[in-house]
């Protein structure tokens, strides 16, 4: 299992440290409720995905549908709510550089360009708010696919406050990748690691200590490749929640997946269970 990637296939060391801080193994496709989705894609650039979601007794839906020409994507999603969002990317505006502007319909404060500079070896992205008291947001990166130095920073205009500083560090081996990241404008400290044991299994974990209330927080799971279709996870937290997850690809690019968490501390409550279904015919 490859575990470690180069600024040019990810967009910066901001997005790459985020997914190891998050890290997949622990998150990905973990849905305790029941989630339908549907893709399709054309031979001519188009492409089309509707979403249901059924939480509780509740029901949400959206409609997504994204095309390309040239170095030109749109994409645009209408809800349940009727909010519409809209993403216009232009690749190479310049050379190893992308633009993008986003905006939701009915809220017209939400519009936000963003430019992103990328290079094999560095990395620049900039966001800022289309409106009279924008947020500012930069994150800059140096370093290679094997070890990267970064942070980020976001500025509100409207109170004259930073949103959040950022900063941290990310190793990636053959084998095995880890991240250190000071977060929450400094009052957070996360640590993870992510170890591939032999092409069909994964260990990871990850540890939270924050400063100001002297809390550490905990998570262990596992990831293995029972066959080239089949992918069982386990995860456990130190808050007493165990988690599981069973992935079947039943036919090519099409997957169900059946989830089920048990909180040990809740004794009376049920064990929750999701299932998800998604076709890509």
């Amino acid at each position: 299992m490859k575990l470690g990637s180069s600024f040019s296939e990810k967009h910066g060391w901001v997005e790459e440290l985020k997914r190891l801080m998050q890290l997949d193994l622990l998150t990905k496709d973990y849905d305790f409720d029941q989630k339908f989705t549907l893709s399709m894609l054309s031979t001519t650039g188009m492409g089309l995905t509707a979403t249901g979601l059924k939480k509780d007794q509740n029901f949400f839906g959206d409609i997504n549908t994204v095309y390309k020409s040239g170095n030109t994507t749109v994409d645009m999603k209408v809800d349940t709510y009727s909010n519409v969002s809209t993403k216009v990317t232009v690749n190479d505006v310049w050379p190893c550089s992308k633009a993008a502007l986003s905006f939701r319909i009915p809220d017209h404060m939400s519009g936000k360009l963003d430019v992103q500079y990328l290079h094999p070896h560095a990395a620049i992205d900039s966001s800022i708010g289309l409106n009279p008291t924008p947020l500012l947001e930069l994150s800059a990166t140096i370093g290679s696919k094997e070890l990267a130095l970064g942070g980020e920073i976001g500025f509100d205009t409207a109170s004259a406050s930073f949103t959040k500083y950022t900063a941290g560090i990310n190793l990636n081996k053959p084998d095995f990748s880890a991240a250190l990241l000071l977060t929450d404008k400094g009052q957070a400290l996360k640590a993870s690691y992510i170890h591939s044991v032999n092409p069909f299994t994964c260990v990871a974990a990850e540890m939270a200590h924050r400063f100001s209330t002297y809390e550490n927080t905990f998570t262990i799971g596992s990831s293995h490749a029972v066959d080239p279709f089949t992918v069982v996870k386990t995860r456990f937290s130190d808050n007493g929640k165990v988690a599981m997850l069973c992935q079947r690809e039943w036919r090519p690019k099409s997957l169900v997946t059946f989830s089920a968490e048990y909180d040990s501390k809740a004794v009376n409550a049920s064990p929750k269970m999701g299932l998800a279904l998604a076709l890509k015919p």
